[in-house]
C-alpha cells in the first residue's frame, strides 16, 4: 500500500443511538427514577411514545468533573459504551439521561460497560415498580412519615 492510499477503519457494527436533545427531556428523566454507581447515575423517564420507539440517551458531564479535554473525554466513552453494550436492556420509548462523576474516566471501559447495564436494568426494574425517585420507604424527608414496608 502506497502512502497515498486510504487504509479503511475497523467496521462498526452497532448503530448510534438516538440522542436526547431537548432542555425538557433531561428535565423530565430528572424526574423520573434513579439509579446511583460509582462512575455514574442513570436518570430514566418512560415516556407514552410507542414501545416500539427506539429509546432515547442523553449524556450530563458538568464542569466540575474536570476540564473540557476531560469533559469531552468522559463523554465519548459513555456514549460508547451505550453503543457497544452488548445486552442493553434499555425500554423503548423510554429516555436515560446518564450523569457522568469523576471516576468514569479512570474506570476500566469493560467495567463502564458493565456499570451502565446494571444502572439500566435497576432503573427499569425501578420504574416497573413504580417506586419514586429516591424511595421514601427507605429514606424518609425530615417531617415525612415512612411509607411502604
Amino acid at each position: 500500500m502506497t502512502a497515498g492510499e486510504h487504509q479503511p477503519g475497523p467496521q462498526r457494527s452497532a448503530s448510534p443511538p438516538e440522542r436526547l436533545t431537548k432542555r425538557a427531556s433531561f428535565l423530565r428523566a430528572a424526574k423520573g427514577v434513579r439509579y446511583f454507581s460509582p462512575s455514574m447515575s442513570v436518570q430514566f423517564a418512560a415516556l407514552a411514545r410507542a414501545a416500539d420507539d427506539a429509546p432515547r440517551f442523553g449524556f450530563t458531564v458538568t464542569k466540575r468533573t474536570g476540564n473540557s479535554v476531560e469533559r469531552n473525554r468522559i463523554r465519548r466513552r459513555l456514549r460508547e459504551a451505550v453503543r457497544l453494550a452488548p445486552a442493553l436492556e434499555a425500554q423503548g420509548g423510554g429516555d436515560y439521561v446518564i450523569v457522568a462523576k469523576r471516576e468514569a474516566l479512570a474506570t476500566p471501559f469493560a467495567a463502564l460497560t458493565e456499570e451502565l447495564q446494571k444502572g439500566v436494568r435497576k432503573a427499569n426494574a425501578r420504574a416497573a415498580k413504580n417506586l419514586p425517585a429516591n424511595s421514601p420507604a427507605k429514606f424518609p424527608r425530615k417531617g415525612q412519615e415512612r411509607t411502604g414496608s
